[in-house]
């Protein structure tokens, strides 16, 4: 059954389900062997056909010709209802500003898009761990190749950590490259009395609270793109010039963070992974082995703006399949995942990696049904869910959420956001504290371990800078703190000293896991 056979907004919740949930031959949604840790070719749960990652080789999250693309196209997202999507004043300049994206070439390649997928099929099984790290949303104002080159080095530096620490190989992604659009609680903000439409990102409108500023402009379009493509550049660059080589691991610290704790147990870190490359290099490991000079490092960001994605939306000549070509990974957020609007439309038939962020209103059936209408061929690593809800929400609700999932026999990537769920205010701050971050990481990994079941990875709102912006850590930054070093645009990041901090937790709780048999250390 395809989405474009669903009803109006006012469909209701049981019919949705019924009706995604139903098979080929009429069978609806019943409960199916779980899928877990699939290393053969391929293999059959139920009515899933599972098509798992077996060594390299290359699998599609579905084909061309499969039964849910029969009415899809990139833009029959176009006949539903688009939440959150700016009203452009100007038609022709929107119209004029997305046929020159159109003409522009891809950010990102669907090949690199399926070796993510191949990636997190392996976070799924609990034999990697996805680490998601960047600003809450990128800015025109602070865009500079010395912010880049700090965020993808705590980035390394975090790896590094989980890697050695916790035993598992990690995957990079960066919400970087096209995370400038934000959803809002409300369409309007207003201060002093004065009224005007809520700041939706750079790549829509200004962040200054004046008129002017508020007034959508299809002309940022093309400057994120354009950004966007610079920043993939510098990227890449790191990625494979030889700066992200170990051999350069105890180079990557920060000049600020060389007399913090976390800095001083990060280069303790470093030495002993030097070492280690020392003995392998001597026992004939070969120094330009690319696992020497390169690492690999994908980007990501919320699929919100529709025109903007379905611009950037090509056609793979290989498989024939549609990607969206602005990022690797893309996922659909809490306010936009309704099952008959535009959102959930467009992603379900993009060939990408993709997630779905949930919070403690998700319903354990409704989250069977939307896992269905992302991956309904269930292919390991074609969608991650990534839970956002604080410790003590996630605790109460996720065991249903992860059981049901189990029930259904789905394979999907399990992630933790521990940041949308703790944001306070502090005076005229948004904040977000530490402990409490951590505290939902820490929940998470309990969750899972009580299930056995597996946690795939981890989603940070971060910077590379020296910020003051969350409470707490070993940091010791304070209420009194929030206003000497308060950057972001929007919503609260971890800096890197926290960030850092947050790893060797992680790697911890994947160690553990590790040593339960949960997670696989990879074979010599």
């Amino acid at each position: 059954m395809i989405l474009s056979q669903l009803g109006t907004a006012g469909s209701s919740r049981l019919a949705l389900r019924e009706q995604f949930c139903s098979t080929a031959s009429g069978n609806a949604c019943k409960s199916r062997p779980a899928a877990r840790r699939v290393t053969v070719a391929s293999q059959r749960y139920g009515d899933y056909h599972v098509n798992a990652v077996a060594a390299e080789a290359t699998v599609l999250p579905f084909t061309k010709d499969a039964e849910h693309l029969e009415q899809w196209s990139k833009s029959s997202w176009r006949k539903r209802k688009a939440h959150q999507q700016p009203e452009y004043p100007e038609q022709e300049q929107l119209a004029g500003a997305i046929a020159e994206i159109n003409r522009m070439p891809p950010l990102v390649f669907a090949g690199e898009c399926r070796t993510l997928q191949a990636r997190l099929a392996k976070c799924a099984a609990g034999e990697s761990f996805m680490l998601t790290g960047g600003d809450c949303a990128e800015s025109f104002s602070q865009f500079s190749a010395d912010r880049i080159r700090d965020a993808f080095r705590v980035m390394l530096q975090m790896s590094v950590v989980m890697m050695f620490g916790g035993g598992v190989p990690v995957v990079k992604v960066g919400r970087m490259a096209g995370q400038f659009a934000k959803p809002r609680s409300s369409g309007v903000e207003t201060i002093d009395g004065v009224s005007l439409p809520s700041y939706r990102g750079d790549i829509i409108n200004g962040p200054e609270f004046t008129e002017q500023a508020r007034i959508p402009d299809p002309s940022r379009l093309v400057k994120a793109y354009n950004q966007s493509a610079a920043t993939l550049n510098l990227l890449r660059g790191f990625s494979t010039g030889g700066y992200a080589g170990l051999g350069r691991v105890t180079q990557w610290n920060l000049d600020f963070m060389d007399n913090s704790d976390e800095g001083k147990a990060y280069l303790d870190v470093a030495q002993r992974v030097k070492e280690a490359i020392q003995f392998m290099t001597a026992s004939g490991l070969a120094a330009n082995h690319p696992i020497m000079t390169e690492t690999e490092f994908f980007v990501s960001h919320e699929c919100l703006l529709m025109d903007y994605e379905e611009a950037l939306t090509r056609q793979d000549s290989t498989t024939g399949l549609w990607y969206d070509c602005s990022g690797h990974f893309l996922w659909c957020g809490e306010r936009t995942r309704q099952l008959d609007a535009a959102h959930v439309e467009f992603m379900r038939g993009i060939g990408n990696p993709i997630g779905v962020k949930v919070s403690d209103k998700m319903d354990p059936n409704d989250l069977v049904t939307m896992i269905h209408a992302f991956n309904p061929e269930n292919t390991p690593g074609r969608l991650a869910v990534i839970v956002r809800m604080g410790e003590e929400k996630l605790r109460a609700k996720l065991p249903a959420l992860v059981s049901a999932v189990e029930r259904a026999g789905q394979t999907v990537t399990w992630i933790c956001d521990p940041m949308h769920g703790n944001t306070e205010s502090c005076g005229t701050y948004k904040t977000r504290r530490y402990e409490n971050i951590r505290a939902e990481v820490e929940a998470f990994f309990d969750v899972h371990e009580e299930l056995g079941t597996v946690p795939g990875g981890i989603h940070l709102e971060m910077t590379g800078d020296n910020v003051t912006e969350c409470i707490g850590g070993g940091a010791s930054i304070d209420e009194t703190d929030l206003s000497s070093r308060y950057h972001t645009h929007c919503d609260p990041r971890l800096n890197a000293e926290q960030a850092l901090e947050m790893s060797f937790y992680v790697a911890s709780r994947l160690r553990k896991l590790c040593q339960s048999g949960v997670c696989k250390v990879p074979e010599a």
